[in-house]
């Protein structure tokens, strides 16, 4: 019986990272799909994250299966208790993803970015997708080290949200009440996304030490 447990554990575990994979690929194609008007795979995209979804359902409710029928303790607890926890953060991160693919939908045959603002987009979906590669290695791997350089990437990608403000609000801003409202909802998505991602290596960090981050390590 405690071998089937840890094997649904270690199942557990796999789904994480999987989810995590997926939702990196999402967030790629969800950039390309901005930048370059791709319909195609905006709809792609969209799809997916029923998927993904599904995933983090079906993940909660083995966990909670698990939770019930064999009255976990210590360190298995902590695993299934943080494993919930994280399914929804990563879960979110997809949404992130799904939102920015609705939008390259919303404005098709158009791009959706305006020239000066496609390389801070583009950067933006760089920074997004090392951050979730990162998680996922965290995941994977427990490395507390990566967990807390997770922090310094969403620094990175606070100022690149930053940089898109700038040239928002400035007066000579040509494109409009329309498009400014859509660059606003898309560093939010971005910016989320890193912030999820960050909540993740705290749990990570939970889960491997029994304490939060936030008592041993400055950074976070």
């Amino acid at each position: 019986m405690r071998d089937a447990f840890h094997d649904d554990l270690d199942s557990i575990g796999q789904t994480l990272i999987d989810m995590g994979q997926r939702v990196g690929r999402s967030m790629e194609l969800a950039t390309t799909a901005l930048l370059t008007a791709d319909l195609h795979l905006a709809e792609q995209v969209i799809s997916d994250d029923d998927y993904i979804d599904t995933m983090q359902h079906e993940l909660d409710a083995k966990t909670l299966s698990l939770l019930a029928r064999q009255q976990p303790v210590a360190g298995d607890l902590r695993t299934l208790v943080t494993s919930l926890r994280m399914s929804a953060d990563i879960e979110r991160m997809g949404d992130m993803g799904h939102h920015i693919a609705k939008i390259a939908r919303m404005r098709y045959p158009e791009k959706a970015v305006p020239p000066e603002l496609a390389d801070t987009i583009q950067e933006m979906g760089n920074v997004a997708k090392r951050i979730i590669e990162k998680t996922t290695h965290v995941i994977e791997t427990r490395d507390l080290q990566s967990a807390v350089e997770l922090e310094v990437d969403d620094d990175e990608m606070d100022k690149l949200h930053r940089k898109l403000f700038v040239t928002l609000l400035d007066d000579a801003w040509p494109h409009g009440t329309e498009t400014a409202i859509d660059m606003t909802l898309l560093g939010r998505y971005y910016e989320r996304c890193a912030d999820h991602a960050v909540s993740v290596a705290r749990r990570v960090y939970f889960l491997v030490t029994g304490e939060y981050a936030s008592e041993k390590e400055d950074s976070f």
